[in-house]
């Protein structure tokens, strides 16, 4: 059984702010101990997936830039993707129909999660973002990547709000929660020693039910939307060929299958950045 995890930062033991996960000004204090706990994180999985019957495992590092994982305190024998290239899949590269399953770890909840810690959705300047008429976060859209392949996402580690989103999109996901949200910023954290075991359970458990957990899709013909933060993020992405500005902050495009909108919604990203710069 091949197992692919895709690893977020926001959701594992231990975090609570983005100074401490890498801020994209770079002024981030405690960036050594984070890693330390995401790298935990993701062991406590692997060891998981291997005690469900997993005999390889790949390990995607998807959070900024891509290289938060401490490959050399990682368990042995697994393959990591890491780092940023020219690939399309964004926080699923590398993943295809070879995989039995899908482990989401260390996500956190989408843009507007009440109580969610560090909530967002794909980049920093989105206010909210929709698949198909449906609010959606990174949890689904990972899971909708996958789903493309006819990979069922098995497990969805993260904070309570994060853990309840992924229940509402996924039935029959298991899911493990390390900590509570009182805030954007603040939480009651779960101890590492706890969480270790915890999730280890939690990623045998999603093994043995991986005959009965559906494979996550959207329907096609897609329509994706985007609510930016600020009038200008919108005026450059709406420059992007075959998008439709729907008001003075929302942009929505539409594509034949799913891949070709996330595609599309990794360019208008990128787009929209050029628009911060306006004023400054």
């Amino acid at each position: 059984m091949r197992i692919y995890i895709s690893v977020d930062i926001e959701g594992a033991t231990g975090i609570v702010s983005f100074s401490q996960c890498g801020r994209p000004d770079g002024e981030h204090y405690d960036f050594a101990f984070a890693r330390r706990m995401l790298t935990h994180d993701v062991n406590a999985a692997i060891r998981g997936a291997r005690k469900g019957g997993a005999t390889q495992v790949v390990v995607k590092d998807s959070h900024a830039g891509c290289k938060n994982l401490l490959i050399d305190e990682l368990e042995s024998d697994v393959e990591l993707i890491s780092g940023i290239g020219s690939g399309t899949m964004g926080m699923m590269e590398g993943i295809d129909a070879s995989f039995d399953g899908a482990f989401l770890v260390g996500y956190h909840g989408m843009a507007g999660a009440q109580s969610g810690l560090m909530e967002h959705a794909l980049a920093g300047g989105v206010h909210r973002f929709w698949l198909n008429g449906f609010e959606a976060g990174e949890i689904e859209i990972s899971a909708a990547v996958a789903g493309t392949f006819g990979v069922p996402t098995l497990l969805v580690t993260s904070d309570d709000a994060g853990c309840d989103e992924a229940k509402g999109a996924l039935p029959g996901v298991t899911t493990y929660s390390t900590k509570t949200g009182f805030g954007r910023y603040m939480g009651r954290l779960k101890h590492p020693s706890v969480t270790g075991p915890g999730i280890e359970d939690a990623a045998a458990k999603a093994i043995s039910s991986a005959r009965v957990v559906p494979t996550h899709g959207t329907a096609e013909p897609t329509t994706m939307r985007v609510a930016f933060r600020t009038v200008e993020e919108a005026d450059t992405a709406s420059t992007l060929e075959g998008t439709q500005r729907v008001d003075a902050y929302s942009v929505e495009w539409t594509r034949p299958d799913f891949l070709g909108a996330h595609r599309t919604a990794y360019n208008v990203f990128h787009l929209s950045m050029q628009g911060r710069r306006f004023g400054s």
